[in-house]
């Protein structure tokens, strides 16, 4: 009998002691995933920084003074690079400057995939150029966009220089 009650004491003191590192590892999982999705939050609200002017700005009269940079894409890829979010920074810093202009954001891929998965990646690639640039505060309603997938190459060589050329997403301005 004693050694029953000893037992039955040793077996409820680890289901005591096993309950209590579970629920710590639960609170712990739980605080690390709390600030996760805090620190994803912080970073959502942050803006990307505009570039500094050069110079002052000069306010076209019309939609075919404005120059805005294409941005370009790797292979098979819809992230922006470094450069092109620079690019982009460009781009919504005239947009600031000149609101009553729209503009028309063209995605292109090169020739190679389907025609049905390069309109995919032409919309794709248009959207995070789009998205980049909302990020600066420009209306989300001044920005079209638009899939030509491989129709409408810059460059309709058939090698890589000219494959490169031709992953990008296009400006086109309006009125």
């Amino acid at each position: 009998m004693k050694v029953l009650a000893i037992l039955l004491v040793i077996v409820l003191a680890f289901s005591i002691v096993g309950c209590g590192k579970k629920k710590v590892r639960a609170v712990d999982e739980e605080a690390e995933r709390e600030a996760a999705e805090r620190a994803a939050a912080e970073a959502a609200k942050e803006k990307p920084a505009l570039p500094e002017r050069e110079r002052e700005p000069v306010q076209p009269t019309r939609p075919e003074d404005i120059r805005l940079d294409n941005v370009y894409f790797e292979f098979d890829k819809y992230d922006l690079t470094a450069e092109a979010k620079s690019s982009l920074s460009g781009n919504a810093r005239i947009m600031m400057e000149n609101p009553n202009f729209d503009i028309l954001i063209e995605g292109h891929c090169d020739e190679r995939g389907t025609e049905e998965y390069n309109l995919a990646l032409g919309e794709k690639r248009a959207l995070a150029a789009r998205d980049y640039i909302v990020g600066f505060g420009i209306a989300k309603d001044r920005i079209s966009v638009i899939s030509y997938g491989e129709e409408r190459p810059a460059d309709p060589r058939h090698n890589e220089e000219a494959w490169a050329k031709n992953r990008r997403a296009h400006f086109v301005v309006a009125k």
